[in-house]
């Protein structure tokens, strides 16, 4: 593999991990699941979970790479309100897990460009 698919593999390893921690660990992801979307919160960490797996394997594949990482730059604007109701409800934690709540949120900026940039690599 060429170093233009190091950003690639790095994305599509992030990804797989974080899809795999929903179905390894899911009570984390569940409370930061917004009350306002219908159903149980479960089933919306197990369907994000399931969303970054198959994110994963489409970025993992040049062929699908550019709609791969299209799709985790927009997979991981659709998870900012879990970030912000996860910042909110540990507003009153100890300082360092307000920190990693609070430093969670300027950290989707850097994932979507991470992943726009794949996007445009893959072209």
């Amino acid at each position: 593999m060429s170093d233009s698919s190091r950003p690639a593999r790095g994305l599509s390893a992030l990804l797989a991990t974080m899809g795999t921690a929903h179905f390894l660990a899911p009570r984390p992801f569940d409370a930061i699941i917004p009350a306002r979307l219908p159903g149980r919160a479960r089933t919306w960490t197990y369907l994000s979970g399931a969303a970054e797996l198959a994110v994963a394997a489409a970025v993992a594949h040049p062929r699908t790479r550019n709609k791969g990482a299209l799709a985790a730059a927009g997979l991981f604007a659709a998870v900012f309100p879990a970030n912000v109701k996860m910042a909110y409800d540990w507003r009153r934690r100890p300082l360092p897990l307000r920190a990693v709540a609070y430093g969670r949120l300027p950290l989707q900026a850097p994932l979507v460009a991470w992943a726009l940039k794949v996007a445009r690599d893959a072209r």
